[in-house]
């Protein structure tokens, strides 16, 4: 399946979830790699006027989150963040076009490292940078 193809099976699937109803949208879905965006609206934003951070984390980790499932080991049945760290270094304003790109760190049999850079493709600014680590399940 073509990174492409896996990116709209991703967007089918999270309907009526929190990633749709905010609006995410998936580029590519890769082993190893996840690209997607957000245009930011003001249900975006938080009253003090900035873009609110859940938000970012939403797109970075759901990023992640759906690289780790194209990523998982043979044999394993899913996976749950057991840690995750963002540093924010920007903003955006209704109208702007947030981008992020997740990057598999380490692929172990128990545990995957994500990295991913969030950035105002509007601006040209990078907003956020972020690193997850998803514990990796099998079926008892």
């Amino acid at each position: 399946m073509s990174p492409e193809d896996r990116a709209r099976q991703f967007a089918e699937i999270q309907q009526g979830t929190l990633p749709g109803d905010l609006g995410l949208v998936w580029e590519a879905v890769e082993r190893g790699r996840v690209e997607g965006s957000l245009a930011v609206e003001r249900r975006h934003m938080a009253p003090n006027g900035f873009l609110h951070a859940a938000a970012v984390i939403a797109l970075v980790d759901t990023a992640c989150g759906y690289g780790c499932v194209a990523s998982l080991p043979e044999g394993a049945s899913g996976f749950t963040t057991v840690e995750l760290k963002s540093n924010f270094l920007a903003s955006a304003q209704p109208g702007d076009l947030v981008g992020c790109e997740a990057r598999l760190v380490h692929g172990g049999r128990q545990t995957q490292v994500w990295d991913a850079e969030c950035v105002n493709r509007t601006r040209g600014k990078t907003m956020a940078l972020f690193r997850c680590t998803q514990m990796v399940l099998y079926p008892r």
